[in-house]
């Protein structure tokens, strides 16, 4: 038997066929079209169909469908509470599923789905428990504790982009301010970058986006940086301070076997990013005498983690 992982992202729909053994053996993608709850979930119900027509894997051939929503989900209930991008709230989403595809329906949150599916890599070494965290325009965590999603009392469970590391710091979508997401984020290092650059007519970083501040992304300062460029190194210092902070709050507060690092900044040479936040962090943990600390590493699964957690939801 399979199962269906379906992420659905801010632009994109995904869906991806996982076997038994948690492989992703096929995947297909739509563009996300809001038009009405009704034609939302037909649109995920159609790429379901389309991705098992194209396996060439009959209907009666899948097991479950998991789905993974960027936002609060009450898994419960079968609902999507609400999401960032796109106009969903209290969306009856495993009904509406189910009354097209008479299987079991679970769904979940799109940071857990990830977890999830990084997750299965490590279960086999014996590790039990994981904790991923993604930087992209926020930052998402999802944290596995025991082989299981940490979801808390309402499916709010684990926004660790949400801890505060900056008192009275910059404003954050949330309503609060100084969160991790507004430092350490893509976003978050754009911002850094952009600031730097300002005090720095001189920097490379300038030559890089060609004068425009609006070409700064998030390798700009690392770019910047390899060239010799000072304050290129002092934007990728000051990132991997703020990224070292919140990954320490994490691993003092749960001490998870992994912390795996995704999202577009994680793709880094590791000489830049990787070594210095672990060194970083090795410096200020709180378990500085104990003989096993958490190990740091790069997310393995990219983009399919999503689906391929999602598909395992069942299990979680």
């Amino acid at each position: 038997m399979y199962t269906i992982g379906i992420d659905v992202g801010g632009t994109n729909l995904k869906a991806g066929l996982v076997d038994g053994t948690g492989t992703l053996t096929a995947a297909e993608k739509m563009p996300l079209r809001w038009v009405s709850p009704e034609k939302f979930a037909e649109d995920l119900i159609g790429l379901a169909l389309t991705l098992v027509e194209k396996a060439g894997v009959r209907q009666e051939e899948i097991g479950a469908i998991g789905m993974g929503f960027p936002g609060q989900v009450d898994t419960k209930a079968g609902t999507v509470v609400r999401t960032v991008n796109i106009p969903i709230q209290n969306l009856p989403i495993v009904q509406l599923m189910q009354e097209k595809w008479n299987v079991p329906v679970y769904l979940g949150n799109d940071a857990d789905c990830a977890a999830l599916g990084e997750y299965q890599n490590f279960a086999a070494q014996g590790m039990e428990s994981l904790v991923l965290v993604t930087l992209g325009t926020g930052i998402g965590t999802g944290l596995i504790l025991d082989g299981k999603i940490v979801r808390g009392v309402n499916g709010c469970g684990g926004e660790g982009g949400h801890m505060v590391i900056v008192k009275d710091g910059v404003p954050c979508t949330c309503g609060r301010r100084g969160c991790w997401e507004r430092y350490a984020s893509a976003s978050g290092l754009i911002r850094i970058t952009r600031e730097v650059m300002a005090e720095h007519r001189d920097s490379i970083m300038w030559t890089i986006v060609s004068g425009d501040l609006e070409q700064v992304g998030g390798r700009t300062a690392f770019e910047a940086a390899k060239q010799g460029d000072e304050a290129g190194r002092q934007v990728a210092e000051q990132y991997i301070g703020y990224l070292a902070e919140g990954l320490t709050n994490l691993i003092n507060l749960l001490q998870p076997d992994v912390v795996c690092i995704g999202g577009g900044v994680s793709n880094e040479d590791d000489a830049y990013l990787l070594r210095p936040l672990r060194d970083r962090v090795a410096r200020i943990r709180f378990d500085q005498m104990a003989d096993r600390h958490s190990l740091i590493v790069k997310a393995r699964l990219g983009n399919d983690a999503g689906m391929i957690g999602a598909a395992l939801l069942s299990e979680a």
